[in-house]
C-alpha cells in the first residue's frame, strides 16, 4: 500500500481513483476502464511533476524521512556481497541501530557502515529508529580501525534523525561517543566515502560523514538538527518547523552551494521510495566514482586532504 504524505493528498486521491476502476473491472470483465484509467494515470503524472517541481525545505524533509524510502541495509543487499556484518563496541553491548562489518563493492574489499531505521514497527522498535546509542559509535570506531590496518576503503551510509538523547546513553557517555567517531574519521589513512540516504541528523550524522567525498540523495537532508528541534528552541513552538527548515539551508541544493556536500545524487521523479532500484543503482555509481577518485593517494595525504576539506568548509558559501 502506498504511503502518501501530506502534501501528496491530492495525487493520492487521483491515483486512488485510477487503482479503484481497474478493481472494478477484474471484477466485471464487461467493464471497459481503461482509458479512463490511462487519462487519470496521466493527470497524475502530471501532478507529480508539479508537486516535485520546486520542493520547500520542509516538504524535503518529509521526503528524507518518508518510510518507504530505502534504508542502509536495502543497500548493502543490493549494492555489496559477501557481506559479513560484525557486532558489538568490545565494551558494552550491540546497538542495531548501526550495521556495519566487510564486504566487497564492485569486486573491491570494503568495510562498509550504516544507520538502519528499520521498515516495519518491530524492526523500527529493534532498529531505535536509527538513533545510535554511545555502543553505535564505539562499535563504527572499532570497524574504522580495523579497515585502516587493513587497508580497506570506508562506506558510511547516513540515515538518522539524530544520535538517542535517552538517559542510559548520556550516562554511557554519548557526546564522548560521537566525538571520538568524528576524530576517526579524521584519523584514518584509508579513501572515506559517504552518502545521506534519508536524514543526516546532527553530531550522529557528522560521526560517520566526516569523509574524504560527501554525496546527498536529491531529497535527503543534513543539519544540526531536526526543524521541529530548532523550532523548539528558538520560538518554542515546534509548529514553527516550516520556518526553520527554511532558514537552516539544511537540503542537499543548498548544502552543495556551501560546500558541505560534494555532489547531488539525482532521484526519481517523487522521490527515492518510486523507484528503489533505479536509486539504489545512482547511489552505487557516485559510490564507485568517489573511491575512483582517490585511487593511489597515500594514507596521508588521504587524511590532509580529508581535514582541509572539513577545515574550509563553508568557505565558498559565506564569500558568495
Amino acid at each position: 500500500m502506498t504511503h502518501y504524505l501530506d502534501f501528496e493528498k491530492p495525487l493520492a486521491e487521483i491515483e486512488g481513483k485510477a487503482a479503484e476502476l481497474r478493481t472494478m473491472a477484474q471484477k466485471n470483465e464487461e467493464m471497459h476502464v481503461e482509458d479512463e484509467a490511462a487519462a487519470l494515470d496521466r493527470k497524475a503524472q502530471e501532478l507529480l511533476k508539479d508537486l516535485y517541481k520546486k520542493l520547500t525545505p520542509w516538504r524535503k524533509c518529509q521526503v528524507a524521512r518518508h518510510p518507504d524510502r530505502p534504508h542502509c541495509r536495502d543497500y548493502i543487499e543490493t549494492l555489496f556481497t559477501e557481506y559479513t556484518p560484525l557486532a558489538g563496541d568490545r565494551g558494552f553491548a550491540d546497538d542495531h541501530a548501526v550495521m556495519g562489518g566487510l564486504a566487497r563493492f564492485e569486486d573491491r574489499p570494503v568495510m562498509v557502515i550504516g544507520h538502519e531505521k528499520g521498515n516495519d514497527t518491530q524492526s523500527r522498535i529493534e532498529r531505535n529508529f536509527g538513533m545510535a546509542r554511545p555502543e553505535g559509535y564505539r562499535k563504527a570506531v572499532r570497524l574504522m580501525d580495523m579497515a585502516d590496518r587493513f587497508g580497506l576503503p570506508v562506506i558510511t551510509l547516513v540515515d538518522t534523525p539524530g544520535a538517542y538523547p535517552g538517559k542510559g546513553a548520556e550516562e554511557r557517555g554519548q557526546s564522548e561517543a560521537i566525538a571520538r567517531s568524528t576524530e576517526k574519521c579524521l584519523q584514518i589513512g584509508v579513501p572515506l566515502v559517504s552518502v545521506i540516504i534519508g536524514e543526516g541528523g546532527s553530531g550522529g550524522a557528522v560521526a560517520f560523514a566526516t569523509a574524504n567525498r560527501v554525496a546527498m540523495l536529491e531529497h535527503s537532508v543534513y543539519s544540526v538538527i531536526t526543524p521541529e528541534g530548532c523550532a523548539s528552541i528558538l520560538w518554542k513552538d515546534a509548529e514553527k518547523m516550516r520556518e526553520a527548515a527554511e532558514a537552516m539551508r539544511l537540503t542537499a541544493q543548498e548544502l552543495l552551494k556551501l560546500g558541505v556536500t560534494d555532489r547531488v545524487i539525482p532521484e526519481p521523479l517523487g522521490g527515492a521510495h518510486r523507484d528503489r532500484d533505479a536509486t539504489i543503482a545512482a547511489v552505487g555509481q557516485t559510490i564507485g566514482s568517489m573511491l575512483g577518485e582517490m585511487d593511489g593517494m597515500k594514507p596521508k595525504a588521504l587524511i590532509k586532504a580529508r581535514r582541509e576539506k572539513f577545515l574550509n568548509m563553508g568557505a565558498k558559501g559565506l564569500a558568495a
